[in-house]
């Protein structure tokens, strides 16, 4: 049996363990490369790993700490971070085939997770230039859902390793993106908690870019408790994740009115929104406020979603550039197609999209009014099985519908959080999507840590995926 996610505690457990001396930051480095070594062959989650540096890594945090450098709540943890992060020691590819010289300085989000002495352990797979919300990548391999033991599902994109390193148990928390739902998704489809800041809240020097203007980062972890710490120990506006937590914990359920949003209900797979009615039943029982919510322009959004909106035209003019000649010339056929046909969008459109935007960030606004979150059902469809996605069409028809309610959030400019609701009825995850104002980053996740205490953790909800029992 490897030592796999089940040997870590909470991130605040290790945090207390480090420092009372009952672990050390090698032991942590051995049992995440233990879990790796075992387990990586079939979920395939990284795109590098490097179990040499790994261990350099934990001796100097162990040294710092038998020095009294206490570095924070990090120090000393397995940190896995997604290929669009600059990090040192490892090459940056942001999911295409072959190494981007240009991305050479980490940004102040890896800065905060390397400045606690976090040891990264590898770079996580992603879609080529984090363009798609399944996590297919034909030049890397794509990670595999752990939750099914005989088909090889989609792990959810673009931060495609991301919750697959968590579940792995080589990470305790994982560093992601989200544009248009590359947080939430692969956390709602592995069953993980995943957090997506405010636009704007974590800056995005040294991270590869998909779209300026709705690229942000995030940060998957296990549940809810560690979202609030991980968050915490890198958010610049965060004094002490500690007491961030602490906060947290002392909110209730009942403190919040929840609005449901019915159109993110439509189309669902058969037990997803079974899952999150559940749950919301739930939390309704604990003393949460459920009642229904219209979000206004909600179909002319995912319209303009569809049509590429403006990142895919961003990311156009992006690849076109001609210092990105090589990249763009072994583009995946798929993320090819996907911007192909908004290449020759002008800018005069582009400018109307932007400022139509904008309208309807302001026509939201009222609804926040009248509650404190916009809920439903993270990702409408269950993991589809990569075999079923061969054709361009096939995987177009899913990658937008995984899409479909979380670019909600990006083009509202909205924090957002999902976390485990329960099984769909192929056994798969389904996330629950908490959705607040730009930000109430902090609300987000006192909402999340008061609705786990409800409905339990992945662990305590869902079990144990198959492939990492």
């Amino acid at each position: 049996m490897p030592a796999d996610h089940k040997a870590f505690g909470s991130i605040e457990a290790l945090f207390q363990q480090l420092r009372d001396g009952a672990v050390t930051a090698r032991t942590l480095a051995e049992t995440a490369i233990a879990a790796q070594t075992v387990l990586e062959p079939t979920l395939n989650a990284y795109r590098d790993w490097d179990k040499n540096y790994t261990r350099a890594q934990a001796e100097a945090a162990d040294a710092a700490l038998a020095a009294r450098y206490d570095m924070g709540v990090l120090h000393g943890l397995p940190v896995s971070a997604k290929d669009l992060y600059v990090v040192n020691g490892y090459e940056t590819f942001a999911g295409t085939a072959k190494a981007l010289p240009m991305y050479t300085a980490q940004g102040p989000v890896v800065r905060a997770v390397r400045g606690q002495m976090a040891v990264i352990p590898g770079k996580t797979h992603t879609v080529e230039w984090a363009f798609g919300g399944i996590g297919m990548n034909p030049h890397h391999a794509t990670p595999r859902n752990p939750w099914d033991a005989v088909d090889h599902r989609a792990p959810g994109g673009s931060s495609s390793g991301a919750g697959v390193s968590l579940w792995q148990g080589s990470a305790v928390a994982a560093l992601g993106s989200d544009t248009a739902g590359s947080v939430r998704i692969p956390a709602s489809l592995t069953g993980t908690v995943g957090m997506k800041t405010s636009f704007g809240r974590w800056s995005l020097e040294g991270i590869a870019p998909l779209s300026p203007s709705l690229d942000t980062a995030g940060v998957l972890t296990r549940t809810a408790e560690d979202a609030a710490l991980a968050f915490g120990a890198i958010d610049p506006l965060t004094a002490d994740p500690l007491a961030l937590l602490a906060r947290c914990r002392q909110t209730e359920a009942r403190r919040f009115t929840l609005g449901v949003c019915e159109w993110m209900f439509e189309g669902n797979d058969p037990g997803v929104a079974e899952a999150v009615h559940a749950a919301l039943k739930a939390l309704s029982e604990a003393g949460a406020r459920v009642v229904k919510v219209e979000v206004p322009h909600l179909v002319e959004l995912h319209d303009l979603f569809r049509s590429g909106g403006v990142a895919g035209i961003e990311f156009a003019a992006f690849i076109n550039q001609p210092a990105m000649a090589e990249w763009k010339a072994t583009l995946d056929p798929i993320v090819k197609s996907r911007f192909a046909a908004i290449e020759a969008v002008p800018a005069t459109e582009y400018i109307r999209r932007k400022q139509r935007i904008q309208e309807m960030i302001q026509a939201a606004q009222p609804v926040f009014g009248e509650v404190d979150a916009i809920v439903g059902p993270t990702v409408p469809i269950s993991p589809p099985r990569l075999a079923d996605l061969q054709s361009v069409e096939a995987y177009q028809a899913a990658n937008l519908q995984s899409l479909r309610n979380t670019s909600v959030g990006n083009i509202l400019a909205l924090s957002g959080i999902t976390i485990p609701a329960g099984l769909d009825a192929a056994g798969m995850p389904v996330g629950l999507q908490l959705q607040t104002p730009s930000g109430a980053d902090e609300q987000a996740l006192a909402m999340a840590v008061a609705f786990e205490k409800v409905l339990g953790t992945a662990r305590e909800n869902l079990g144990v995926p198959p492939l990492c029992a």
